[in-house]
């Protein structure tokens, strides 16, 4: 799979739309004003103890602001449903009891929690999101169903509770019905977004762009093929934008089939021309595509129509295939390993328990995280612990690329430390084929005797 974007928080914020985002950030303030208005309301009758409780709203509400705001969408999300939750519970058992003269009706907004956790859950799975989800529908069958009296029940003023059970009805009407909208709204591009992708690899918008990989003396031995999209519609979009999205669509295996395939027909392109065939290629797969039961067919097969060196290609695999089936995907990348592709582990150092899975994994390359490459010089105990990453892919047998490399100074450091291979803009940003090829036949007229 192509690489998806610089920095892993920023994956589960791509799966909301930035409209999305400002919308729950307001809706948190919108949360909290509610509490600030019937706190005024309930101080007026000298109900304290109800005031306690809109001051928690409002203190809720805010806070789950201020996560939203800080980027911490899914745990901003996950509190406000909490509290939502707690609040109606609250309500419909003290403030909200059903009498002759008026019904309860703060449970209703115990659907619109459950109908907005299930859009969230839609666009990231949770198991947390799920028992919200069966608490709130839960919760909503009680206390539609019993009157649930108890001895803290708050008596109000008849006409201050008529007027509160229209206004809450409606507002909770309300909420639902936007809900609902969202929900359509959400389908409808996913459904435009999943169109336009499938489109995309039927006319050939997508493309291959080749960052060169080098050597000690940083003449190019390789490149990473990464995928570009360049849409009539949309224009240039970013990795960072489509990526994600493909996943969750399920349309990664079908693109990431793509790029094996336009990758290994350059591969070909290489092999048959003497001043490239010494040239390798690498190419991400992703954790969806590696379990895929047809993969390795699939793989076999482009190699046999390409005509693809297997011994040229290497496979770049990110340390999530490991929270699926380890023994499964051991046995998928020893097979693959079988046909002569090379295998390596990318982004090294982040993530799972990489050591451990380090030596278990069939993995002849590993590529350090450019996170690594950028402390390195920040002082010597970075610079050490990058250097003892490096010592040991290189005492297990390993190939070691530094990636993302943009200083003489980086470059120095992890030369002296042993590494072999390069990647980064100090030698060349991603490229169009011929010009990473014009590149590799410059090299090759200057070594030239």
């Amino acid at each position: 799979m192509p690489r998806s974007m610089p920095s892993r928080p920023l994956a589960h914020v791509s799966a909301y739309s930035s409209r999305m985002v400002v919308a729950y950030r307001y809706g948190a303030l919108a949360f909290a004003g509610a509490g600030v208005a019937w706190a005024v309301v309930f101080s007026i009758i000298g109900w304290w103890g109800v005031v306690a409780l809109d001051f928690v709203i409002i203190a809720s509400g805010l806070a789950i602001y201020f996560l939203i705001r800080q980027g911490h969408l899914t745990i901003g999300l996950l509190a406000a449903q909490a509290v939502l939750v707690a609040i109606c519970i609250i309500m419909g058992l003290i403030l909200d009891v059903p009498t002759a003269e008026a019904p309860r009706v703060s449970h209703l907004f115990l659907l619109v929690v459950a109908a907005l956790g299930y859009l969230n859950y839609q666009r990231e799975k949770s198991r947390a999101q799920l028992v919200l989800i069966g608490l709130c529908l839960a919760a909503f069958v009680v206390f539609a169903s019993a009157r649930l009296d108890n001895p803290f029940v708050v008596t109000m003023p008849e006409g201050l509770r008529t007027g509160g059970t229209w206004a809450n009805a409606v507002l909770a009407t309300g909420m639902l019905a936007a809900c609902i909208h969202a929900m359509q709204a959400e389908f409808v591009r996913k459904d435009k977004l999943s169109r336009e992708l499938l489109g995309a690899l039927w006319n050939e918008e997508f493309e291959l762009a080749f960052q060169p990989q080098v050597d000690l003396t940083r003449k190019t031995i390789g490149a990473e093929a990464l995928l570009r999209w360049n849409s009539p519609g949309r224009g240039q979009v970013a990795p960072v934008e489509f990526i994600p999205q493909a996943e969750q669509l399920g349309l990664m295996v079908s693109i990431g089939g793509w790029v094996l395939e336009k990758g290994c027909s350059v591969l070909a392109q290489w092999n048959a021309s003497a001043g490239h065939r010494h040239l390798t290629l690498s190419v991400n797969v992703s954790a969806s595509q590696l379990m895929d039961p047809e993969f390795e067919s699939l793989v076999h097969d482009t190699l046999a129509k390409t005509g693809a060196d297997p011994r040229r290609l290497i496979f770049e695999l990110t340390e999530s295939i490991v929270v699926t089936d380890v023994d499964l995907a051991i046995a998928k990348l020893e097979a693959l390993h079988a046909l002569g592709i090379t295998i390596a582990l990318d982004d090294f150092g982040v993530g799972y328990s990489s050591l451990a899975y380090l030596r278990r994994l069939p993995i002849q390359e590993i590529k350090i995280d450019r996170g690594f490459v950028q402390d390195a010089l920040l002082n010597s105990r970075s610079e050490a612990l990058a250097r003892n990453v490096v010592h040991i892919g290189s005492d297990l047998g390993q190939d070691v690329v530094a990636e993302g490399v943009e200083t003489d100074q980086q470059h120095a450091v992890f030369a002296a430390a042993g590494c072999t291979k390069f990647q980064g803009f100090l030698y060349g940003r991603p490229t169009i084929l011929a010009e990473f090829e014009q590149r590799v036949d410059r090299e090759g007229k200057s070594t030239a005797p």
